[in-house]
């Protein structure tokens, strides 16, 4: 058995970006921890510049995005597996690949570099293999057409396994060649103004296509450089998450609950359309985060942390916006780790919480209000799901369906009963957005 270290325990010298990548993707893929916490603090450690910090995020995002097309690319150049053992050697080939047929590196340094990244390996008998890596690449090189021809015509190959079958048997086997091919561009950047600012303007300010829901919409950089970031006139939002709040309506003056509110968009969001906002969230760090959001923007709301299944309050709300925690498959572009390290039973323990959380958002909700309940999943038992049987055991609750003057050019995605299933590869011409399901229930008076 090859003991699985990483090179942060041995490396020597300059920090070298591609053994970071590396060591990032074996925690990720080997581990199962999740990206954007495991990217965040492997960077934050480490002594890299700008530049290659930049490389390393690109780098361990296009793997993740890419992986199973490039698994099945892998997987056609071996004679043989290469040992399960041998968790290293697959990840730096995987990254080779990455480059020689997904990027601009040059197939002469994207060789060499791996093979010296195998050369220096911690165990000796992945040391061993760098002639394997050095002829595993060369020969992707010399077929490079090949190769990109065959993850091209298969799209769903990105997508792992069991969701691939999960949304064949649900959604159809095109659909999933769709949201395979979402992933095979970077997501974009999402922007949402604060009310009253003019979108016009802005989308030129910030080299921005203006949609027609409102959102700002531009190739992905960092944020914090861009012209009114530090006034916080906008903050960073996916076009699908922006809609829940909007479905509630006008809200100026109404007391709306943002329940599981962190890191804060729709609180935000709400702020900014004149509501007076009750954030709650049971996490510490991440009401942090959400009030230092807050304050950046200049927008209120009263925050505090507390346990969504258990809250109660001395005020009565209007409205109710419950964001519940999930599987989060539909941000799969964001986040492409979801579709690797969540499965059934994580699904399953999720969809309880849900209910359980969906039960209490309604005991708190006023005749005549409105309860937004959405989840970033793409997932039957997390969606329709639970609707479905909230309203069997709620005979004071209804769908108010969503109309398509609501949602403008994504009209297609309003269900027969009222309630929105986003995908990503919806308005795929226009950069798709984050798969969403969302649901507006009204309590209406008993009998």
């Amino acid at each position: 058995m090859i003991d699985q270290q990483s090179y942060k325990n041995t490396a020597q010298g300059p920090p070298n970006p591609r053994q970071i990548t590396a060591d990032i993707l074996l925690q990720v893929i080997q581990k199962h921890q999740q990206l954007d916490i495991t990217l965040e603090q492997a960077l934050r450690a480490s002594s890299l510049n700008s530049r290659d910090q930049a490389f390393v995020r690109q780098m361990v995002y296009l793997v993740m995005r890419r992986l199973g097309g490039l698994k099945h690319v892998l997987g056609q150049l071996v004679n043989k597996p290469i040992a399960k053992e041998a968790a290293l050697t697959r990840t730096v080939v995987l990254m080779g690949l990455a480059q020689i047929l997904l990027m601009r590196t040059s197939d002469h340094a994207a060789v060499n570099e791996s093979v010296d990244l195998i050369a220096g390996a911690p165990h000796p008998k992945e040391r061993g293999m760098k002639g394997l890596v050095n002829a595993l690449l060369r020969r992707a090189v010399r077929e490079s057409s090949k190769w990109l021809k065959a993850m091209s015509e298969r799209p769903e190959a990105d997508i792992a396994g069991p969701y691939r079958r999960r949304w064949g048997d649900r959604f159809g086997i095109e659909t999933v060649k769709q949201l395979g091919a979402s992933l095979a561009s970077e997501p974009p950047l999402d922007i949402r103004l604060k009310e009253g600012e003019d979108g016009a303007k802005w989308a030129e300010a910030l080299d921005a296509r203006l949609l027609a829901d409102g959102t700002l919409r531009r190739t992905f950089t960092d944020v914090t450089s861009l012209a009114g970031f530090d006034e916080g006139l906008w903050w960073v939002q996916d076009r699908a998450a922006s809609i829940p709040a909007t479905l509630l309506g006008d809200i100026k003056g109404k007391q709306v609950l943002d329940m599981c509110a962190a890191p804060g968009g729709k609180t935000m969001q709400l702020a900014s359309m004149g509501a007076n906002v009750t954030a709650i969230d049971r996490s510490k760090a991440r009401l942090k985060r959400l009030q230092q959001n807050l304050q950046r923007t200049g927008l209120s709301a009263t925050v505090e942390m507390a346990d969504a299944a258990e809250y109660d309050s001395l005020l009565s709300f209007d409205h109710i916006l419950l964001d519940a925690p999930c599987s989060a498959t539909g941000t799969f572009r964001r986040n492409p780790d979801v579709l690797w390290n969540k499965g059934p039973a994580d699904i399953a323990k999720l969809a309880v919480l849900q209910s359980k959380l969906l039960d209490h958002a309604f005991s708190l909700l006023p005749v005549g209000g409105l309860l937004i309940y959405c989840v970033c999943s793409l997932e039957q038992e997390e969606g329709e799901g639970q609707i479905t049987a909230f309203l069997k055991s709620h005979p004071t609750a209804e769908i108010v369906p969503v109309t398509s003057s609501e949602v403008p050019s994504i009209e297609q995605t309003i269900a027969n009963d009222g309630t929105l299933t986003l995908m990503p590869s919806v308005d795929a011409e226009a950069g798709g957005m984050d798969g969403f399901y969302i649901a507006r229930l009204r309590r209406h008076a008993a009998g």
